[in-house]
């Protein structure tokens, strides 16, 4: 195991972590709400396959530092476990910005009118239950989990490995859901970015 990098404190952790947390979901959905129309000289639909791109990349780290960790590489865990931690801080930003300049697309919308019609959800046909099933296990994971990152993470930084285990046996595969269901999303909605 590695030395612990920071000093144990959970009172002061407990309030960081939970403030950052409850600071980040409250920017996410107010600023989801939001949309300026301002030209920025390229297409505001790059923001979300960035997302993609970086969600692929984080499903990837992810499944690259159980390998490790299982191997007891343990300086190798914690490398690529940062990078996807520091790759989901640049999908955070990139996904604001994608909210606040595209606004909503609407699964099935082929005209981009903001309206999916009777005749719209007929072509979309099975494919916009499974988006939406998608979509619904995504969001609320999406919204929990940084909390259980920034936990698991601090536990294994003060070098408290059991309780690191444990909560990442919760985080992990959940974190992971996510990644992969985000490109998923992404994959299905982007037919329909105007």
């Amino acid at each position: 195991m590695l030395a612990p990098a920071w000093k144990k404190n959970d009172k002061k952790a407990n309030v960081l972590i939970i403030a950052f947390s409850v600071i980040v979901f409250s920017a996410v959905v107010l600023l989801s709400r939001i949309k300026l129309d301002v030209a920025l000289g390229f297409d505001v639909h790059l923001f979300a396959l960035a997302n993609a791109i970086i969600n692929s990349c984080v499903a990837i780290l992810l499944v690259a530092a159980l390998v490790t960790v299982k191997n007891k590489q343990y300086a190798v865990h914690k490398k690529l476990m940062m990078t996807a931690m520091v790759l989901s801080i640049l999908f955070l930003v990139s996904y604001i910005c994608h909210h606040l300049f595209a606004g909503d697309t609407k699964f099935g919308d082929v005209n981009h009118d903001g309206i999916v019609s009777e005749i719209e959800k007929a072509n979309a046909g099975s494919m916009r239950i499974v988006y939406y099933i998608i979509l619904v296990t995504h969001i609320p994971l999406a919204g929990i989990i940084l909390p259980f990152i920034l936990f698991t993470a601090y536990r294994a930084l003060v070098g408290e490995y059991p309780r690191h285990k444990k909560l990442a046996r919760i985080t992990w595969p959940i974190w992971l859901y996510v990644a992969v269901t985000g490109v998923l999303v992404y994959w299905m909605i982007s037919p329909y970015y105007a």
